[in-house]
């Protein structure tokens, strides 16, 4: 049986996941909050690179 770990924090996933879109791809992460952080980071990385041209 494989082990799949949360994109965000790195704790072992249960039954219950939730599935998060960054950049085209698809994650699994162990709960809301790690799925909050995940699209805050990506917003924040967003915003960075298209305000640098």
């Amino acid at each position: 049986m494989k082990k799949t770990t949360c994109a965000a924090c790195d704790c072992e996933l249960g039954a219950e996941t939730i599935t998060v879109k960054l950049g085209g791809k698809t994650v699994e992460v162990c709960c809301r909050e790690c799925a909050e952080a995940l699209n805050e980071a990506e917003a924040a990385t967003s915003a960075a690179s298209s305000g640098k041209e």
